[in-house]
């Protein structure tokens, strides 16, 4: 990789967590605010209708997005046919879901429902605005942009909705900080990119991106739907205060992929697509980037599930104490999605969005069978049957990356199985060490967090495995340049 292009990198990483670590502090904030207003069968319900939305979404690109940031020469013409056809998709999902909310509502058995969705289905039209310049920024990298309209789109968005709280507004008050937040980060985003469309359109330019994006599509929406089935499912078989209970933790969870995957996801797919014809590189980035977020990942996921239990009391309070043990099943097979989404970008980015496909396809077939299996013994039958299908997932996704970049499926799955056991054997030595002193609340927090923390690090640093060793060098580089 170039040194500009790294630097580039650097520059866009920092940003891209810095906005995510002050968007999703906020949120957090925000959450912790509304969890101790609201009841969890209003958070539900919300639930109900944001995986009905959420599904729906990935209609609202089509993959042109993925084709905007991948293919090297882009005009024009490609960015206005984008944003327009975006927006026609748009407006064609809102009619869609607006006239639809009756069904949802029958299908929930839940009359509540109904304004929610017709209110909610907004985000469509409003979301396709800003479509077309997040990927041009992403592509530039510039991802300053991006966190500071990110940052405070949340900001502005959690005030109303904790205000509307405050005044008795209940589950709108949820439904209305969704909905300002996408008119305030549109404002931003038009403001910080400095874009605006021409009035051209061409459906040659969309097919140019479509033999990409299609795939990518298809793939996305495949993603899509087995991320949030499970909570149609639980909203359809329990009450709208379990799935409340089951959607706060998962929440908590995906602060696992925001902290650790998120920010290296983000920048890495248009730093690979710069570099996909030189293979060499190609590969040391890839396994340089894997080691590097194995380490945060299993660090991260090993910190949370020793202060789990006092942690979610302490913000959310003992009306939520089920969402402990939900989130903490969840916890052990949380190091997949952040890992996978490495590993297939290694395809996506190499153009390759054919085996993308197939390989979402296989792992799609996997958590289908868990679906059935899994909810036969209730949530936690399917929760378990998740860390199976976690450890099948990262098989399938390193054999499609290793033979796509020529590499041995050892060189990749090594420094995954050697961070999980560094942090199996920290979380265990903490417990071992802490639990005959019976620490609660804050103290408990405090010292797990740090006892784990310890010895997570000495051991890495002291074993100097491969991911100790790329970060030392990477901070080391970073430091010299900056004093320079």
């Amino acid at each position: 990789m170039n040194s500009e292009l790294k630097s580039q990198g650097y520059r866009a990483v920092f940003w891209d967590l810095f906005g995510k670590l002050a968007r999703n502090g906020t949120g957090f904030v925000v959450t912790v605010i509304l969890a101790r207003l609201l009841e969890p069968s209003e958070f539900g319900l919300v639930a109900m209708v944001m995986v009905i939305i959420g599904i729906a979404f990935i209609f609202s690109d089509v993959g042109l997005g993925s084709a905007l940031i991948q293919r090297r020469r882009i005009l024009p013409i490609h960015y206005s046919s984008v944003f327009y056809f975006n927006i026609f998709i748009g407006s064609i999902l809102t009619i869609i879901i607006f006239l639809a909310s009756p069904w949802i509502g029958e299908f929930y058995k839940n009359e509540a429902i109904i304004p929610l969705a017709k209110a909610m289905s907004l985000l469509f039209l409003i979301n396709s605005f800003s479509s077309v310049q997040n990927n041009k920024l992403r592509k530039e990298l510039n991802y300053a942009a991006l966190a500071k309209a990110n940052v405070g789109a949340a900001v502005s968005s959690g005030s109303i909705g904790i205000a509307l709280a405050l005044c008795g507004a209940g589950v709108w008050s949820l439904a209305m900080q969704a909905l300002s937040r996408g008119i305030i980060y549109n404002i931003l985003i038009w403001n910080a990119s400095k874009w605006i469309p021409n009035l051209t359109f061409s459906i040659k330019a969309l097919k140019q991106l479509w033999g990409f994006g299609f795939r990518m599509f298809l793939s996305g929406l495949l993603e899509i739907i087995y991320s949030r089935i499970d909570v149609i499912i639980i909203g359809k078989l329990f009450s709208p205060a379990t799935l409340g209970f089951f959607d706060q933790a998962k929440r908590l969870n995906e602060l696992i992929v925001q902290y650790t995957s998120g920010s290296i996801m983000a920048v890495l797919f248009p730093v690979l697509s710069k570099i996909q014809h030189d293979l060499s590189k190609f590969q040391k980035v890839s396994i340089k980037a894997l080691s590097i977020l194995s380490f945060l990942v299993f660090y991260t996921i090993g910190a949370l599930y020793v202060v789990s239990h006092d942690l979610i009391i302490l913000l959310l309070t003992e009306k939520w104490l089920p969402s402990i043990a939900y989130f903490k099943i969840i916890l052990l097979g949380a190091f997949a999605y952040p890992l996978s989404a490495l590993l297939v970008n290694i395809l996506s980015s190499r153009g390759n969005s054919k085996k993308f496909l197939e390989l979402e396809i296989y792992k799609k077939i996997i958590q289908t069978i868990n679906f059935y299996i899994g909810f036969l013994y209730g949530i936690n039958g399917y929760l378990y049957g998740l860390v199976v299908v976690a450890f099948l997932s990262i098989g399938l996704n390193i054999w499609f990356a290793s033979r796509e970049i020529l590499l041995p499926f050892t060189v990749f799955i090594f420094p995954i199985l050697l961070q999980m056991a560094i942090a199996i054997f920290s979380s265990f030595f903490t417990f071992y060490i802490l639990n005959p002193l019976n620490l609660s609340g804050i103290i408990a927090i405090m010292i797990n967090g740090i006892l784990f923390s310890i010895l997570f690090f000495l051991i890495n640093w002291g074993a100097k495995t491969p991911s100790a060793q790329y970060i030392t060098t990477e901070i080391s580089s970073f430091i010299k340049k900056d004093n320079k």
